[in-house]
């Protein structure tokens, strides 16, 4: 019984995963600097909603947490493609509790591939965010 209820404070303590259910493929979104998935989709460190919010949690946020057309349709990365293209809902016509269109290609608040020369213009790199190192 003690088990289940520490990893349950320890899920809530690292992300708000609730967050994720209110976008498409919101548990399954790619960690642009490894093999697994991003699980603080807002935030530059995967797993904590500490560190600060990238753009696609400022953009998010000012939405009040609803996946709308319009954020739908934000590029929030800079990297050349919409937010619903890389969550998986190219057509920006994802609704909560529906399956989306496709699979999340990309992160949407980190731009791709990081280091790139596309991406340049970007702050972030793997395993640090300004002088806050990150990443896994």
């Amino acid at each position: 019984m003690i088990v289940p209820l520490v990893l349950a404070l320890v899920t809530l303590a690292v992300a708000h995963p609730g967050y994720r259910d209110l976008m498409p493929n919101g548990y399954s979104v790619p960690n642009p600097c490894g093999a697994d998935t991003w699980q603080a989709v807002g935030h530059y460190d995967p797993y904590h909603h500490t560190i600060a919010k990238n753009q696609f949690g400022k953009d998010f946020a000012a939405a009040a947490h609803i996946w709308t057309e319009t954020l739908c349709k934000t590029d929030s990365d800079g990297d050349g493609k919409t937010n619903g293209e890389e969550l998986g809902d190219p057509a920006c016509i994802w609704n909560v509790g529906d399956r989306p269109a496709g699979s999340a290609s990309g992160h949407p608040g980190i731009c791709e591939p990081v280091g790139s020369a596309a991406c340049s213009n970007q702050a972030f790199r793997c395993g640090c965010h300004g002088n806050q190192c990150v990443g896994r």
